[in-house]
């Protein structure tokens, strides 16, 4: 089995390139034990680096596409710290702003076909999350511009019924939905998603418990003892 494993950023991956490293032989530029092989890269931050980077990848012999990183929850049903499998992601700022402040979606205005695939009413829905259960799920919201004021908040949480945000979780999606690939998003709530307070932030236990998932499911595949 080969996995290709995305992070926007080095610091989101580094602790399983380590583990890889030190667990795994490099052969070729990608990690190998048993009949496991896993390839690590760094898509960069954002919708359209993400869409770049995936669609470069496409035609790689891969099982399976994981996108990996960290995410903001709109509400506390998610614990900070807590990883978890996006079943569904959204375009939630593309589109325009009406003259009251609220957000109209490029399906909203008629720019793109709400059902047209790979959309279902607007959304991107992930038939591979359903094969792995090991994980809670969420409903998430990929944006330009992360959410930091009451208003910007309240206006998200008008539109849409969304469990968390991120910033590539959408262009992944729609890439791996065209072209036809497996795939799974996983992502470690590091903050609410409230006024910008990086006090309140839990960066370093989102990245440890990201970390040990991703282990624990890469030791699974490889049949490590």
């Amino acid at each position: 089995m080969h996995i290709t494993i995305l992070s926007p950023t080095i610091f989101e991956s580094a602790s399983i390139l380590n583990y890889l490293e030190q667990n795994f032989a490099l052969e070729s530029g990608s990690y190998t034990k048993n009949e496991l092989t896993v390839s690590l890269s760094v898509c960069g931050v954002g919708l359209v680096n993400t869409a770049i980077h995936t669609s470069s990848l496409m035609d790689r012999p891969s099982d399976l596409f994981i996108l990996i990183g960290l995410a903001g929850a709109f509400d506390q049903k998610y614990k900070l710290g807590d990883v978890v499998s996006v079943t569904e992601e959204r375009f939630a700022d593309l589109g325009a702003e009406d003259q009251d402040g609220s957000l109209l979606s490029v399906h909203d205005l008629n720019l793109i076909n709400k059902d047209k695939p790979p959309f279902k009413d607007g959304k991107l829905i992930n038939p591979t999350a359903a094969e792995f259960s090991f994980l809670p799920t969420a409903k998430s919201l990929s944006v330009n511009k992360v959410s930091g004021s009451l208003s910007s908040i309240a206006l998200m949480r008008k539109k849409y019924d969304g469990d968390i945000e991120n910033m590539e979780g959408a262009a992944f999606f729609q890439v791996c939905l065209q072209h036809r690939k497996k795939f799974l998003q996983l992502r470690s709530i590091s903050n609410y998603v409230e006024p910008r307070n990086k006090d309140n932030w839990k960066i370093e236990e989102a990245l440890q418990s990201l970390s040990k998932v991703v282990i624990s499911m890469l030791d699974n595949l490889s049949g490590a003892a």
